[in-house]
């Protein structure tokens, strides 16, 4: 390595191997500040590369220093990223393994670029086929379209990767990149709607408006004077960064848009869908003068039904109001203005979340190679994703990514510290243990099935009931309690618990403590849109919209996978990917929190040396040998260095290497042969073989009897039970329980039920109807009490109105309040006489007995009687036990007459009232009085007494036009418009009847 080195280039030691006091952590840092201040940015420990971020552009990237590193072997010229790129593009075309490279470190140590600088070697450096040059453009200019989609500036980097991306580059038989393949893993999409104070939405939004064309611009209803009136760009409020940057920056996508295959009407389409989400986070909501929630902006909406290319109304229908549909009855409630802020958010959370998996995979289309004589042969993978976090508050985002970088420590701990002692142990190669911290116990404690923090997120989010972000956090308390690494207020000592909010659980992470705040995990863990936005946006005639947002999901009954369990899968594929490869380390370290160059800190690098683990590795390193091989492929490789191996040797594996090594004068010291055996290799292999094949031969022989078994009980299936029939009628049962246990009902209303056998037609009548009671109690055990209270009413409404009344079916889809009247709108005067056992108040219009006059009232339903207020006064009072019943009309009118006994000398008569919610007060009087079935509804006239012995009479009839007035017999007329009558689907009444 020394060969051919400058004196700059010797300044500390390259290779960290070559450190003489190698188990000391000053010395190391040491070596690390020296090379540092030298610009010298690369050092080696073995084949592991750490780069420390410069912060700063160096002139050592350029094609003449590509020409210098390349064919070199990885210890011959002085450590660069190059020459690790090299090495395990070599790996590939002579080893014919799958490679891949782990770039890895914290927020702002340099992981973006140093893949970009891996992938520009491969692109530049790697031979060229004329119909391949393209590919090599797409593969480059992909890294700026995702970086503008997928990053930010954050406090520690102003470049942040806000997703995690791995890339596979794809290579022929000659070692020409063809192709290129990107899994792409969490985007942060809460960066959307909200930024920690400091910190920047995703670049784009900025590179759009500061360099979009002016006429594009226009039509997309966009103002570049002022960026900070957008909404969803001022929550961190972070000072503008240089317009320059962000115009030059888009100068770089819209090329790289070119390059990639897009046209120009995609490229409008997504940029159509930016602005949507700038508009929509200007959308803002009031409540009127009944608490109603309404759209106070009138601009922002139609900007984004325009872009979106949906129904303005509908989109504005959809974020005030909220759908439910339960076994095909659909109910629509409002929102609070609270719930609507959150609807719109998540909406805007949800188009640019897909937006950005739409724009990967349409990455991928192009990166795929096209021709189809070509094969791939190899891959090298760069994995660059996001690094370890800890800010001042942390969320679900951080817990996240901190846990993927777990496991990535866990994979690195797996394929350089563990398996290599292991591997000297298994070889009987003598070994000094080297201790490390295994960081298995923390990723246990996130991931462990039933028992982990995700699990138990799952759990809270999935289990009906009041769950919140607090009884996660008591959830959490209860089962992990006891672990080591898992602290909280409530568990911590003293000294610990001032650190830790209330509101906050800490991990020891092995890369240090971290508290993270648990406002928000249930609804990010759910990460839930409404099923009425959803309708929205799959009528939307944007072309991206309508690949992101598919009917398809409307009518699948399944509730999605949490996003922290499909962030679990991805990374377990991951994982999978990674130790199916050869892998290559890159260790990135932030030499300080300022981003300066030159300024090295102290405390901080050692902080990330030692989580890192890389003085554990330099140990392991040093304690064995540089150079490993089996025996096959060393002798494969180095044979033609000695005759006796050349051309083929024929004896044992190990006795051919022993015969080289010593045709090559190597000293004892110098090496080490392993136990391992080929001839023991090859018994195991005999016997193995042998096994399998006795093990098929049974399962052949027990095939044949099954199938003759079978043949005969079908040829004697009508004969009495027997000997030969047996297995064929036990099977005949089997499969049919099993058919049933395939299909169970999935409702009471689905009636579909497979045919039994003769022998259990019995039996599968009681299976339908313990399968049916099944269902209607696990439907109302899901049901949370205040639905269930909702739906009880409901289905009394049903059995009251359902056919009896013409305005019934326009109640059935809206939901019945608690109370029509608020505290503040009952005289205090009132409320003090009557205490609070106030269950129901509504307005009413009450009708004198004699002239019909109307008068305005306040009807209050208590718990032991009906109250009817004239502002401060309580005009009249009616005990539930003396209530002899209610009459309304079978008409669409509000009118009900209450009915009282006519010797009571406290009441003055029939009760003649009209409301506007005659359906609900109704229903809820009925029940509390426990007179469901003393509800009256007549044709045409109800009769109802006044005092000292007379009757009135209401005439109801239809008419052209709405009319209450008094006729010349002295009857009360009410004239109704005629409406068509819809017949609602009361699934809901049938399953609650059960």
């Amino acid at each position: 390595m020394e060969s051919g080195l400058s004196a700059r280039d010797r300044v500390g030691v390259q290779d960290f191997l070559l450190l003489d006091n190698y188990t000391s952590e000053a010395a190391f840092i040491e070596n690390l500040r020296r090379r540092y201040k030298e610009n010298l940015i690369y050092t080696y420990i073995g084949s592991v590369l750490v780069s420390v971020n410069p912060y700063r552009e160096l002139e050592i990237y350029s094609k003449q220093h590509m020409e210098r590193y390349r064919g070199v072997n990885f210890y011959e010229i002085s450590p660069h990223i190059y020459a690790l790129a090299d090495n395990s593009y070599r790996a590939v075309r002579t080893e014919r393994k799958d490679q891949c490279i782990l770039i890895s470190g914290e927020s702002g140590a340099g992981k973006t670029e140093a893949s970009k600088k891996v992938l520009q070697y491969y692109t530049t450096m790697c031979p060229t086929r004329n119909n391949t040059q393209s590919i090599r453009e797409r593969l480059l200019q992909s890294t700026p379209v995702l970086e503008a989609f997928g990053n930010a500036k954050t406090l520690r980097n102003d470049n942040s990767s806000r997703f995690g991306k791995y890339m596979d580059v794809q290579f022929d038989y000659k070692g020409a990149p063809i192709g290129g393949h990107i899994l792409n893993y969490l985007l942060e999409k809460s960066r959307v709607v909200h930024q920690n104070h400091g910190e920047r939405n995703f670049h784009i939004f900025y590179q759009l408006l500061e360099s979009g064309d002016g006429a594009l611009l226009k039509r997309l209803g966009l103002d570049r004077t002022n960026p900070q009136q957008y909404h969803y760009l001022v929550k961190g409020n972070c000072p503008r960064v240089s317009s320059i940057s962000d115009k030059n920056s888009w100068k770089v996508v819209s090329k790289a848009f070119t390059v990639i295959g897009f046209n120009e009407e995609e490229v409008e389409e997504l940029l159509k869908v930016v602005a949507s989400v700038l508009h929509l986070g200007n959308t803002q909501f009031g409540e009127d003068e009944y608490g109603e929630t309404h759209l106070t902006t009138e601009m922002p909406i139609k900007y984004v039904s325009e872009l979106l290319g949906v129904e303005g109304s509908y989109l504005s229908e959809a974020l005030t109001h909220k759908k439910i549909v339960a076994k095909g009855e659909e109910m629509i409630g409002p929102l609070s203005l609270e719930q609507a802020v959150s609807a719109r958010d998540a909406l805007a959370k949800a188009i640019y979340g897909r937006t950005f998996t739409w724009l990967v995979q349409k990455i991928n289309q192009s990166l795929a190679f096209q021709v189809s004589a070509l094969k791939c042969s190899s891959v090298i993978g760069l994995l660059d994703i996001y690094g370890f976090e800890v800010f001042q508050n942390n969320s679900f985002e951080q817990f996240c990514i901190n846990y993927c970088n777990e496991k990535l420590q866990q994979l690195f701990i797996e394929l350089t510290l563990k398996s290599e002692q292991e591997e000297y142990e298994a070889e009987g190669i003598g070994w000094e243990t080297v201790e490390y911290f295994n960081n298995k116990i923390i990723c246990d404690l996130v991931e462990e099935k039933f028992k982990g923090i995700i699990a138990i997120l799952d759990e809270e989010c999935l289990r009906p009931g009041d769950a919140c972000d607090l009884t996660f956090l008591e959830k959490l308390e209860d089962r992990l309690g006891g672990h080591a690494h898992f602290v909280t207020h409530k568990l911590a000592n003293g000294k610990i618990r001032k650190a830790v909010g209330r509101e906050e659980f800490r991990l020891l992470h092995y890369a240090g403590e971290v508290n993270y705040n648990i406002n928000g995990f249930l609804d990010k863990n759910n990460d839930l849109l409404y099923r009425n936005l959803k309708e929205v946006m799959c009528q939307s005639s944007n072309q991206i919209m309508k690949e992101c947002f598919q009917t398809d999901e409307l009518t699948d009954q399944r509730r999605p996978e949490t996003a922290a369990t499909q962030f679990k899968l991805s990374l377990a594929k991951l994982m999978d990917i990674l130790m199916s490869k050869q892998p290559s380390y890159i260790r990135c370290i932030k030499p300080n929190d300022a981003k300066q160059p030159g300024r090295f800190e102290e405390v901080l690098v050692r902080h990330q040396v030692k989580y890192l683990g890389l003085m554990e590795n330099l140990r392991v390193r040093r304690a064995g040998f540089a150079y490993r091989r089996s025996f096959e492929a060393f002798l494969q490789r180095y044979k033609p260095l000695c005759p006796d191996t050349w051309p083929n040797w024929q004896g044992k594996l190990s006795d051919g290497v022993s015969t080289l090594v010593k045709h090559l004068d190597y000293k004892a010291e110098e090496y080490k042969l392993g136990s391992a055996c080929l001839s023991a290799v090859i018994m195991i292999q005999s016997w193995w073989r042998g096994v399998k094949g006795r093990r098929r031969a049974k399962r052949r022989r027990q095939a044949a009897d099954t199938i003759r078994n079978l043949i005969k009980g079908f040829i004697l299936r009508n004969e009495p039970r027997c000997p030969d029939n047996e297995y064929f009628l036990d099977h005949v049962r089997f499969s049919f329980l099993m058919t049933i246990k395939r299909n169970l009902p999935k409702s009471v209303l689905d009636r579909t039920w497979p045919r039994p056998p003769p022998s259990l037609t019995e039996a599968s009548v009681h299976l339908h109807r313990l399968c049916i009671r099944n269902l209607v109690n696990d439907y109302c055990r899901k049901i949370q009490p205040e639905w269930r209270n909702q739906l009880e009413q409901k289905v009394v409404a049903s059995g009251i109105f359902r056919g009896q009344k013409d305005n019934y079916p326009q109640s059935v889809p809206r939901l019945f309040v608690g109370t029509r009247l608020e505290n503040e709108e009952i005289n205090l005067k009132v409320r003090q006489t009557l205490g609070t056992d106030n269950k129901y108040g509504v307005v009413v219009t009450k009708y004198d007995r004699h002239g019909f006059r109307a008068r305005p009232r306040q009807l209050l339903l208590m718990g032991s009687g009906v109250i009817l207020v004239q502002e401060s006064k309580i005009k009249q009072r009616i005990d539930y036990s003396s209530l002899l019943g209610i009459s309304v009309s079978s008409l669409s009118d509000g009118f009900f007459i209450l009915h009282v006994p006519p010797a009571d000398s406290k009441q003055k008569g029939d009760l003649v009232l009209q409301c506007d919610h005659v359906i609900e007060a109704v229903t809820k009087l009925a029940v509390m009085a426990d007179k469901i079935h003393s509800v009256n509804i007549s044709q045409d006239s109800i009769k109802f007494a006044i005092a000292r012995g007379k009757e009135g009479v209401i005439d109801f009839t239809y008419g052209a036009e709405l009319r209450v007035v008094k006729t010349k017999n002295g009857h009360l007329a009410v004239v109704r418009i005629i409406q068509s009558h819809t017949k609602p689907i009361n699934h809901l009444d049938k399953i609650l009847s059960l």
